[in-house]
């Protein structure tokens, strides 16, 4: 049986002497070298959503890959794709490199200048723990053989702009449909999640900042279990503790949330700090929440401008949703598109703040009636994202239906003889 390998490595030269290698090694499959971090971590999860097997046994990841340093992105990979073998390909054979490597999940380590004998048996390793453990997972039916569940961030173009209230609700459109679902505050400073539902809670995200290996244990808690059923994990009530939080800490706590929840929903604010930076890379769908007047769109624009510069997420990969909309406003959503050079939201949400006005008082927004206007263009954007179920909603007295306009997923109240 073929070994496949698929090679991350950012330097032409590094790579085209990497694949050659590979390509003589004995039952060999070598994949096109992939150049960067995100490219890697997609190009992966695009090849679970198929199956388990499509995945390559072998992947080689060397130590000048960027943007993610060779490490965090090792243990990424480990965390998400544990039936991948990773190799690290590196100059220093150091014992404290190779203890980190194999700390972060690498099943082995290749200096260079890369030898054919070491690599091959490294190589050759590395396979046949990924074929063990494939069969494995193959007898197990409760195991899960996918790359986790669903990461979505919120971000804000400014503040004030929605994004927390938008985060909030995504999450129980999920919850509400049957998914397991984690709501992350990693607005550090400012998190606003727990005066929002109405919860006192002493643990945070920093109290994991430190933890080196994340168990379900010391995970467990860390969360606040809501009355609505979401997996709540909190900004530090200290501010100043936020600075905690490391990109590698968020990395680490996104990636151990997704492993145990169907849909993660993180909450970024609107300051762009390596915590957030880090979680708005790894997520499946970044979201921009903005209003559309001129300050705001601007903003927007300056964050995906910021996003693309510092490699974190090219327009094109990042959604923009379009909140307290009105149809008499000069600025509409193919101006901002236009504009931003992002995707936008097939749903825009209509600026009603009087129906959140009591809720946000009482701090109950999960109270908010299912007759808001507000409530329903939410829970649809929920539903374009694919973090609903449909059948659930069905259930619930409503029904998904794609609204002719912009193709969007809107929500009909049945009998109502409206959208």
């Amino acid at each position: 049986m073929p070994t496949r390998i698929l090679p991350a490595v950012a330097d032409p030269d590094a790579a085209r002497a990497v694949t050659t290698l590979i390509g003589q090694l004995p039952d060999a499959e070598p994949a096109g070298p992939v150049t960067d971090s995100t490219q890697l971590v997609d190009t992966l999860a695009r090849l679970a959503a198929g199956s388990l097997d499509e995945l390559p046994e072998v992947v080689l990841v060397h130590e000048r890959i960027g943007p993610v340093p060779a490490l965090e992105l090792i243990r990424e990979v480990a965390l998400r794709f544990p039936a991948v073998g990773v190799v690290l390909i590196t100059s220093d054979a150091s014992p404290v490199l190779f203890s980190a490597a194999m700390d972060s999940g690498a099943r082995g380590l290749v200096t260079l200048p890369l030898g054919y004998e070491e690599l091959a048996s490294r190589v050759q390793a590395a396979a046949q723990w990924s074929t063990g453990v494939r069969r494995h997972l193959g007898g197990g039916a409760d195991t899960s053989t996918g790359p986790g569940g669903t990461v979505v961030t919120v971000s804000g173009a400014k503040g004030g702009v929605g994004a927390t209230v938008t985060a909030v609700h995504l999450a129980l459109a999920a919850r509400a449909s049957g998914h397991t679902v984690a709501l992350v505050d990693m607005d550090l400073q400012g998190g606003d999640i727990a005066s929002y539902l109405d919860v006192q809670f002493r643990r945070s995200l920093a109290d994991l900042a430190a933890v080196d290996d994340i168990s379900p244990r010391v995970l467990q808690d860390a969360v606040y279990v809501h009355e609505t059923g979401l997996s709540l994990l909190l900004a530090p009530g200290e501010g100043e503790r936020g600075e905690e939080v490391t990109d590698r800490s968020a990395r680490q706590i996104v990636s151990a949330l997704r492993v145990r929840h169907e849909v993660v929903v993180v909450d970024c604010g609107t300051h762009l700090d390596a915590a957030g930076a880090a979680a708005v890379e790894m997520a499946d769908t970044a979201l921009l929440v903005t209003t559309p007047d001129v300050v705001a769109v601007r903003a927007a624009k300056r964050v995906v401008r910021m996003w693309d510069r510092l490699q974190i997420r090219k327009p094109e990969e990042s959604t923009v949703v379009v909140n307290r909309h009105q149809r008499s406003t000069e600025i509409q959503p193919a101006l901002i598109q236009k504009i931003t050079g992002t995707r936008m939201a097939g749903v825009a949400v209509p600026a009603h703040f009087k129906e959140l006005a009591a809720v946000v008082d009482a701090g109950r927004l999960h109270d908010l009636d299912a007759r808001s206007t507000v409530k329903q263009a939410l829970w649809s954007l929920a539903g374009e994202l694919g973090l609903v179920k449909a059948a659930a909603e069905q259930g619930r007295g409503r029904e998904l239906v794609r609204a002719p306009d912009r193709g969007a997923l809107g929500l009909r109240r049945r009998g109502a003889g409206r959208q």
